[in-house]
């Protein structure tokens, strides 16, 4: 954990022309080939019971980022393009932007269920509505339909890669349900944790199209390579939102970490300045006004700003991968999405 301190970064994930201006908006780049992404989400949802159908639509509201299905169309687009040129994304290819949708998804719905959540994208969760029995049936029947669109698409490497994702979400929550004495092993189990429940699906989604679009495995390992560090910048930033961002920007309540017990990368480089958060830590922050003295001490250290820093490091590393493609609006699309995950506020 100590290499990751006291190192202060000059990185510039900037995506600009020689002329110094801007590409377009990578979401309007991405959202070209994702029109009528919920309807067809929803289609896929084919659900006779109106109870269930309402819970398992519930979040395909079309009012997400849509920020997993953005990247995936542009890592297809600049893979195609990076392997013979063609500017098309393949059917296959967009499958796999719906069904990263799906998993992530129900993924949440799970997560609420196991953190008792009550808010989620700025109404209430779907386990506060129905309760949490029918909101567990809920996740499963999204993961199940993500699994029949998985199989459509016939291709058994691309099963297996998306079915990883899986296995790593299981894994990424026990991992969240314990924890570690040893600092150093706490970092690591922190950013293994990270990587299991965030970053593996935005890895092994951008894997998967590129193996349906180019055969080279060296093209492979640079989408994997990009996914799994933009994801991991992208949930420390969501960590370090969690103290610096206010509820309604959030749509979900903040110092949500801390309440759940969970020791994210800002406490725990603060930690390192106020050793007396040990015992907080170890105790999951259970004793009364343990949140808010944790929550104190973050933001008296420069925890946040450390995390940040860490998130810097891995868009820096997403970008020195995708850069290795060829030239493409997309590829310049991705690199500007990495400057997004840095710079949001929700």
């Amino acid at each position: 954990m100590s290499r990751f301190h006291h190192t202060t970064l000059a990185v510039c994930c900037c995506s600009k022309t020689q002329s110094g201006e801007k590409y377009t908006d990578p979401f309007k780049l991405g959202w070209r080939h994702l029109n009528g992404l919920y309807e067809d989400i929803r289609k896929e949802l084919l659900i006779s019971t109106t109870e269930l159908k309402e819970m398992s639509e519930y979040y395909f509201d079309g009012k997400g980022k849509a920020f997993r299905p953005v990247i995936v169309v542009l890592m297809a687009r600049a893979c195609n393009i990076h392997h013979n040129n063609s500017r098309d994304v393949q059917a296959s290819q967009r499958s796999i932007a719906l069904i990263a949708e799906m998993i992530h998804t129900a993924s949440l719905v799970h997560d609420d269920v196991i953190d008792d959540a009550s808010s989620r994208r700025g109404k209430h969760t779907v386990n506060k509505i129905w309760g949490e029995q029918k909101a567990v049936l809920a996740g499963d029947l999204i993961l199940s339909a993500a699994s029949i669109a998985l199989a459509r698409i016939g291709n058994t490497t691309v099963i297996s890669i998306l079915t990883q994702v899986i296995e790593d979400l299981v894994r990424g929550e026990f991992l969240q349900l314990g924890s570690k004495e040893n600092e150093n092993e706490r970092f690591a189990h922190y950013l293994e944790k990270t990587f299991k429940k965030t970053a593996s699906l935005i890895a092994n989604s951008c894997k998967a199209v590129s193996v349906l679009g180019c055969p080279d495995p060296v093209v492979h390992e640079i989408a994997y390579q990009y996914g799994k560090n933009v994801g991991i910048a992208f949930q420390l930033i969501d960590d370090v939102l969690d103290f610096t961002s206010c509820s309604d920007q959030m749509g979900k309540p903040t110092s949500a970490d801390l309440k759940l017990g969970l020791a994210t990368g800002p406490v725990l480089f603060a930690c390192q300045q106020f050793p007396e958060m040990n015992a907080m830590i170890m105790r999951r922050f259970s004793l009364p006004g343990d949140v808010d003295r944790a929550r104190q001490y973050v933001l008296q250290s420069d925890g946040v700003q450390q995390t940040t820093y860490l998130a810097q490091r891995y868009c820096h590393e997403a970008v020195r991968e995708i850069s290795k493609l060829r030239p493409s609006p997309e590829r310049e699309a991705l690199i500007q999405l990495s400057e997004i995950v840095l710079t949001r506020d929700k």
